[in-house]
């Protein structure tokens, strides 16, 4: 075989794989090591990579805006998925990568998508220094010594009408979701290691068809691994990371199930980084519009609820067209929200096919 046939063929097994291994969260966990309570985190070696484990991602999302007067969102998002849990070296490496990246403005929503094999260098992450890459895209920290390795970053990635080189400077500590970074997922018991970085402040430049845009703003970013994060009969999800007005943070999602009710998860951040986990129920996620995106309905304005806070607002989309037309295509973008607290976020939702 050729070394382009060679390659044909590594994408496609890649993408087949990534496909069914990032929408099928619900398969059974295979041999791969599972979640367990009472997790005991080690930094920086837990900002690197899980092989045991058979998902795994970094991802951050930055509200933004530009010296243009305008508002912007990005994505940048590696994720790692392995075949099976024993290792290989090199072409037969059991880690497979894609990376995601996405920016998004008021009337136009750019994204791109890598794919690549571990083993051979083109994609991976080293908690020490840290680094993710994939091909010429990064996430580097630049923070001095003494300090958390993700407290400050240096982001870049670039598709055919975008790019983007961001500074990151975190102004608060890592927070844990769940359980003390164990996030339950079903009424089944499924669950993730699930931590964050929701603090950063954010500068730098993205580039447009139009031309460079020197951008500020804030950044949240989210490490979660684990075999089997869903049950079988979980087909999607809606996940935010809200800021408020006044400092406080709020991350919250619902599982959607097509037999039982949506499962939900929140936690409560204060300004100066004290969270406060919510259990099932805790949290209120009703659609109010729906907008057609790539020919399927997408609830893309919501009501957010969270009566222990007070919390009753309603969120706008900045673009209601944030599509990532990916190996499994998903709505990813900014937005606004108002109500009982005002402020901006971030909105994923998958499984709307």
């Amino acid at each position: 075989m050729n070394v382009k046939a060679a390659l044909a063929a590594l994408i496609l097994t890649a993408n087949q794989a990534l496909s069914q291994g990032f929408a099928g969260l619900g398969t059974e966990a295979d041999g791969f090591a599972v979640p367990a309570p009472n997790p005991e985190f080690s930094f920086p070696t837990d900002h690197g990579p899980h092989p045991e484990y058979r998902i795994e991602w970094w991802y951050l999302t930055a509200t933004l805006s530009g010296a243009d007067g305008r508002d912007y969102g990005v994505q940048w998002t590696l994720f790692r998925s392995a075949l099976r849990p024993e290792p290989a070296q090199n072409w037969d490496a059991s880690q497979l990568w894609m990376g995601h990246a996405g920016l998004t403005t008021s009337d136009a929503h750019y994204h791109a998508e890598r794919l690549a094999r571990g083993g051979i260098g083109q994609a991976g992450v080293t908690p020490e220094p840290f680094e993710a890459w994939i091909d010429d895209w990064s996430m580097i920290s630049t923070a001095s010594a003494g300090n958390d390795a993700l407290s400050a970053l240096s982001l870049t990635a670039r598709g055919a009408d975008f790019a983007y080189d961001l500074s990151l400077t975190a102004t608060g500590p890592l927070i844990f979701q769940g359980d003390g970074g164990y996030s339950v997922k079903s009424a089944d018991g499924q669950a993730s290691y699930y931590y964050s970085q929701p603090f950063y402040e954010v500068s730098g430049e993205l580039i447009l068809p139009g031309g460079p845009v020197a951008v500020t703003g804030t950044a949240w970013l989210d490490r979660e691994w684990s075999s089997q994060p869903l049950s079988e009969d979980q087909n999607g999800w809606d996940w935010f990371s809200l800021q408020f007005a006044d400092g406080a943070r709020l991350m919250g999602f619902g599982l959607r199930s097509a037999t039982r009710p949506v499962y939900t998860s929140a936690t409560w951040i204060t300004a100066d980084g004290r969270a406060t986990p919510y259990p099932d129920g805790a949290l209120r996620l009703t659609p109010l519009n729906t907008t057609s995106v790539a020919g399927r309905a997408v609830p893309t304005e919501w009501r957010v609820e969270l009566p222990a806070r007070g919390v009753d607002i309603e969120t706008q989309p900045v673009n209601a067209q944030s599509w990532m037309a990916t190996s499994f295509p998903y709505w990813e973008g900014p937005i606004r929200f108002s109500g009982s607290h005002q402020g901006i976020g971030y909105l994923e939702m998958t499984g709307y096919e």
